[in-house]
């Protein structure tokens, strides 16, 4: 709860600043590449730490017949303003030690004063100085609430710079920028905030002022070089020098101005006349404006333009969080209390909400009662069935925030009837806590008694689609209810909407409930068969996806007219010249295979479609076999077999087999595998690639034939294959 507060605040904090810090920023690190720019300039020279005034004044005095003043800049450059002995002004850079002149002094150009303006007052003036002092307290309290996070999430300032657990790259690096940059941004926050204060006159502080009475029978001439103040202050520690307008003229004084104070010197005896010492408040608006813009030290300076870019990271890296977080919100359609499947969800940064909220919708097209729960609203579910545990692991093996109360609910809350479960866990190897809470889930879900173990806890690293689908591959089989097998389904970087014109549409008859929609993108995009389009029948956003044959920049679908079913009915309704918005998801675990000699494709029902198109895209004549399984020999099956016998002729397939399951002869496509096994071994042994596409309960059949044959032959087992990419499924 306490996490949660200090990230809602940040969040609000952030939101509610962020322009004027994203403006703040660019003028900032624009003024900080301008500071660095000034000291490059090479007037300063070697020795002006030991300068005192005394070697400085009376040389200048030999090299110009009048001065007006001597000043040092915040860059430690000297100029003066003075007349040279031909009686030329000149206000330039000199060398200290000679007088000798070392370039022009002049003013910023148009873009840096600009610039400057909008830094300081957002061309606002008073108005704007007030916003931009009130965005620098924000950026103060941002910074703290974000040491606080990460203190918190890293268990503690002993792990401060620990290892982080990176969900995704925009996290990772606001994690990672934010400590590294957390001393220079403090800085810039907290001298900005005091300069605001100090200019609206909260500091305000009366100057100390001491007047000095001339000592008596001191009004001898001194030598420049011999004035006790000019002796015992420093060049570097200078401000500026006032020099007298008529030399010798008791009545005339030098006017020196420190970093400390103010003196007024007598220029016929050197005694301090008046002294004027600056109050404490004066001295830290000075020593803030020095550190807050960086312009008395290139190597702060630097500092100071790389946290000032690193503002502008914070703010897009946080945006993307936030969306990532919003996009990812649990919709649920039922009560808790009258589902059959609960979701349980452990996530600190919305990444596990995806493969909730993607399972969950799967659900409940397959007819299902699901809802999704985070993990801390764990309790008494008295029509569950099957719980499902989600959650990623946070901090050294701890639970994410919103999980961190699930296992003392879970000790003393029980279940009233037997419920299945299965736990996965989402975490990254390259920790040694890789899945630590869901592997501390699922070891406490073992010890209740009304708990019954579905699967052994799965993991998956880096959000891995691949790995995630193995869970979903198992858990489907163990329950019977179909999931998705194809991981493009479950990988949340995905193509935006595209406008697809309904180019042919095929119905349906008594014998054949298969038709077949022809599609083309309105804007050029680019998908290869095996791919996936995700349609949407409703405006609530329900995705239906389906398996895509490309030709000729076309997507192809073969679709099973379902009475009931959302998807099918949605696109056996378009009629051709109607405009739908769809997405392409690429799926590169399903393509052809570019290397493979020999590739077998196994299909039955509309699973057929993506090989038809890999057949008609075979221009390298790889060998080529099909295998489908249909219910009935009708036209739909006679038109294949047309189109398989003109691929062959053209050299674009091999082979074509079919199995008809309600005909006389009733067969499957397993029954193809058995009667060519000799084949099938052969082409496994000789590097080829099988394909398989349709429903999940064939995949299952074909693997665990596959897997008696390959036993039989004393071959490798067919996990093996498939680490070898040698196995490729897409069913559904």
């Amino acid at each position: 709860m306490t996490l949660s507060i200090w990230r809602y605040a940040h969040l609000a904090l952030a939101v509610l600043s962020s322009l004027f810090l994203f403006i703040l920023a660019i003028t900032g690190a624009i003024l900080a590449l301008d500071a660095v720019l000034e000291k490059t300039a090479g007037h300063k020279v070697q020795n002006f730490e030991e300068l005192a005034l005394a070697d400085v004044i009376p040389v200048m005095r030999q090299h110009y017949t009048e001065i007006i003043d001597l000043s040092v800049d915040h860059n430690g450059f000297v100029q003066i303003d003075a007349f040279d002995v031909e009686g030329n002004a000149v206000k330039a850079y000199v060398d200290p030690n000679t007088g000798k002149q070392l370039g022009d002094v002049t003013l910023k150009n148009n873009f840096i004063q600009g610039v400057t303006a909008l830094h300081r007052s957002l061309f606002l003036h008073e108005t704007g100085r007030i916003i931009v002092g009130t965005a620098s307290f924000l950026l103060l309290l941002i910074t703290v609430s974000g040491f606080v996070l990460i203190v918190k999430r890293q268990k503690g300032l002993r792990y401060f710079f620990a290892k982080i657990n990176r969900d995704f790259l925009a996290q990772y690096l606001h994690v990672v920028a934010g400590r590294w940059s957390l001393l220079p941004i403090l800085l810039i926050a907290l001298t900005g905030t005091y300069l605001f204060l100090a200019r609206m006159d909260l500091f305000k502080q009366p100057p100390l002022t001491i007047k000095k009475e001339l000592k008596a029978g001191s009004t001898d001439q001194q030598a420049l070089a011999d004035f006790t103040i000019f002796k015992t202050t420093k060049l570097a520690e200078t401000v500026k020098v006032e020099f007298p307008f008529i030399e010798d003229d008791p009545e005339e004084f030098f006017l020196l101005s420190t970093k400390e104070g103010n003196f007024t010197v007598n220029q016929v005896t050197g005694d301090v006349v008046e002294e004027t010492k600056f109050s404490f408040a004066v001295l830290l608006e000075k020593w803030s404006l020095d550190l807050h813009t960086g312009r008395t030290h290139m190597l702060l300076a630097i500092v100071l333009g790389v946290a000032s870019l690193n503002i502008i990271l914070f703010i897009y890296s946080g945006f993307v969080i936030t969306y990532r977080r919003t996009r990812n919100k649990i919709k649920n359609r039922y009560k808790a209390e009258e589902c059959s499947i609960v979701i349980f969800v452990g996530s600190e940064n919305g990444s596990t909400v995806f493969f909730a909220n993607q399972i969950h919708d799967q659900l409940l097209q397959a007819g299902k009662r699901s809802v999704i729960l985070e993990m801390n609203n764990y309790r008494v579910l008295p029509k569950a069935e099957h719980f499902i545990f989600l959650t990623s692991t946070f901090g050294l093996g701890d639970a994410p925030t919103n999980a961190n109360q699930f296992l003392s609910l879970l000790s003393s809350c029980d279940q009233q009837r037997a419920i299945y479960f299965s736990v996965v866990g989402f975490g990254s190897r390259s920790y040694e806590d890789y899945c630590g809470y869901a592997i501390a889930v699922d070891a406490m879900l073992e010890k209740q008694s009304w708990a019954k173990r579905l699967l052994p806890v799965n993991t998956v690293n880096n959000r891995a689609a691949e790995e995630f689908v193995v869970w979903a591959t198992n858990w489907s089989e163990k329950t019977g209810i179909v999931l998705h097998t194809t991981p493009a389904v479950y990988q949340s970087q995905t193509v935006g909407l595209r406008k697809m014109k309904v180019i042919e549409k095929t119905n349906v008859t008594d014998d054949n409930q298969t038709f077949k929609v022809v599609l083309k993108p309105v804007s050029k995009t680019r998908f290869l068969s095996g791919d996936l389009l995700g349609v949407y029948p409703t405006a609530t956003n329900d995705e239906r996806f389906y398996s895509i044959g490309a030709h000729e920049g076309l997507v192809h679908l073969l679709v099973k007219l379902h009475p009931q079913g959302l998807g099918s009915n949605f696109l056996y309704g378009l009629q051709p010249g109607k405009t739908i918005n769809a997405r392409i998801l690429m799926n590169a675990h399903f393509h052809f295979p570019a290397h493979a000699h020999h590739v077998l494709m196994i299909a039955n029902g509309t699973g057929v479609a993506p090989f038809l198109g890999m057949i008609m895209s075979n221009t390298r004549f790889v060998a080529a076999h099909l295998y489908v399984g249909f219910r009935h020999n009708n036209a739909m099956a006679e038109n294949y077999n047309v189109f398989a016998n003109e691929s062959i002729k053209q050299r674009k397939l091999s082979s074509y087999a079919v199995a008809f399951s309600r005909e006389k002869e009733s067969q499957y496509v397993m029954d193809l595998i058995h009667r060519d096994a000799h084949f099938v071994m052969d082409l496994l042994a000789s590097g080829g690639v099988i394909m398989i596409c349709g429903s999940l309960a064939m995949q299952k059949d074909v693997e665990t034939l596959l897997e008696q044959l390959l036993i039989a032959n004393q071959c490798q087992s067919l996990s093996t294959y498939k680490q070898r990419g040698q196995l490729l499924a897409d069913c559904y």
